[in-house]
């Protein structure tokens, strides 16, 4: 089963935020799922940089067992979508997560990384133009922060997803009713995603 990746929700809030404040790393690493085969090479070095890191990030991501087993919280009512649920579940701990952010920082992060965008809406890809807007009109990665937020990622996702099987409460109700299981495995696996792309040559400025 292949997901339209211009489709679905993403964790956006963690690509930005591991991006640690380099304009070119981030926008790079929001639209790299818009971008395919030679398009690539259509972009300036530093954004084709920021690609390659969240397509690392991706690939450390899927592997890393703490998010092996978050797929495994969802896995037996949503099958291979689970691994999209747990992106947007990510999101909303990383958002709640007090050693990084409170409400008046993760506001501003959120808007930060707005106005990065931006600044270089013309090399965007078309299509990530529209998601941008709705990202910024809505305040996507403040709304992470809340279970509403989280539910209405779902309720996108769910709208959008053609071979998906279930309603919007299946997901919701395997996020809600495990919630402390899923928080441990975002506590299990940020600090080694932080790691990583630290090991990858982007340095903190947090």
């Amino acid at each position: 089963m292949t997901i339209n990746a211009a489709q679905q929700p993403m964790n956006y809030l963690a690509h930005a935020y591991l991006s640690f404040h380099d304009p070119a790393v981030t926008t790079g690493q929001m639209i790299a799922d818009f971008v395919k085969g030679k398009q690539l090479y259509t972009y300036p070095e530093e954004i084709r940089r920021g690609i390659r890191l969240h397509r690392a990030l991706d690939e450390f991501t899927d592997q890393h067992p703490a998010t092996k087993a978050a797929k495994d919280i969802f896995r037996p009512s949503c099958g291979l979508y689970g691994g999209v649920f747990v992106d947007i579940v990510y999101d909303h701990f990383l958002a709640n997560d007090e050693e990084r952010f409170n409400a008046l920082t993760l506001a501003a992060f959120a808007e930060s990384t707005y106005t990065i965008l931006q600044a270089r809406h013309d090399e965007l890809p078309p299509v990530f133009r529209q998601v941008f807007h709705y990202m910024r009109t809505h305040n996507w990665l403040y709304g992470y922060r809340f279970k509403d937020g989280v539910l209405q990622s779902f309720t996108g996702m769910v709208r959008r997803a053609k071979y998906f099987p279930h309603p919007v409460s299946v997901p919701f109700g395997v996020f809600d009713s495990h919630y402390a299981a899923l928080q441990d495995c975002y506590e299990n696996f940020f600090p080694d995603a932080v790691a990583f792309m630290q090991h990858e040559g982007l340095k903190p400025g947090y």
